[in-house]
């Protein structure tokens, strides 16, 4: 059993007049050798894009990225033809396989958006590309509700890897558990709002806590509170 402790104000900070971006792991600008994955956890960064401003056409290739807006919408453009927007209790999976070009643009011309970006390695090379698009369930659930499984899974968005994503929302004092879909995968927990305790270890608003070697995970939130759980393979 390990567990690996990320205090918000520990992350990396990439700074632009039109982007502020916190890295949990190694990123562009940041980097830092103690922080490069979790597993096959590759990247999460909780990115504000300022108004009309946003991520210009670029590639990406054998990647599986997920982006989960927390505020406001983004404008999405991409190779494979689609044109979506996707808002606030929505998620998006892209696969760039074999690769594709695409751009993230704030979809409003007067207020920030914040959205999760998320990368996660393959486990098939050189797949053809795909994206996929669904709305989450925005109620209070008091339990995890899987958002994101491998291709093939119902009721959430398919990746090309054995990872599953997991939301709660919690109202305060309550007691939920994380019971893990496969025992050899590693759990990193994200808290996006609110306070928790994860066995001993007290978290809060934008911290996270790596755990490998458990299965059955006591989450207790003592105010009402919003988790993300990436569980993936650590190898």
């Amino acid at each position: 059993m390990s567990r690996i402790l990320d205090i918000a104000g520990s992350r990396g900070i990439g700074r632009h007049d039109w982007l502020y971006s916190r890295h949990t792991f190694s990123f562009a600008g940041y980097f830092n050798p103690n922080r490069m994955n979790f597993g096959l956890l590759r990247v999460i960064n909780d990115d504000v894009v300022q108004p009309s401003a946003g991520f210009a056409t670029h590639p990406h290739r054998n990647m599986e990225i997920v982006s989960i807006p927390l505020a406001g919408s983004l404008r999405h453009q991409d190779s494979m033809g689609n044109k979506q927007v996707i808002g606030t209790g929505e998620i998006q999976a892209i696969s760039a396989g074999t690769g594709i070009t695409h751009s993230e643009h704030n979809n409003s011309g007067h207020e920030s958006v914040n959205f999760l970006q998320i990368w996660v390695m393959p486990k098939t090379l050189n797949i053809s590309p795909r994206y996929e698009q669904r709305k989450i369930d925005g109620k209070k659930n008091n339990n995890f509700k899987l958002i994101v499984a491998p291709m093939g899974t119902l009721d959430c968005v398919g990746i090309n890897q054995d990872s599953f994503f997991s939301m709660a929302k919690m109202d305060v004092d309550r007691t939920i558990s994380y019971e893990k879909y496969n025992p050899n995968n590693g759990v990193y927990f994200f808290i996006i709002d609110g306070k928790v305790s994860i066995g001993q270890q007290q978290l809060s608003k934008r911290d996270g806590i790596g755990i490998t070697g458990e299965n059955h995970i006591p989450i207790n939130s003592h105010e009402p509170s919003e988790v993300l759980c990436m569980e993936v393979p650590m190898k």
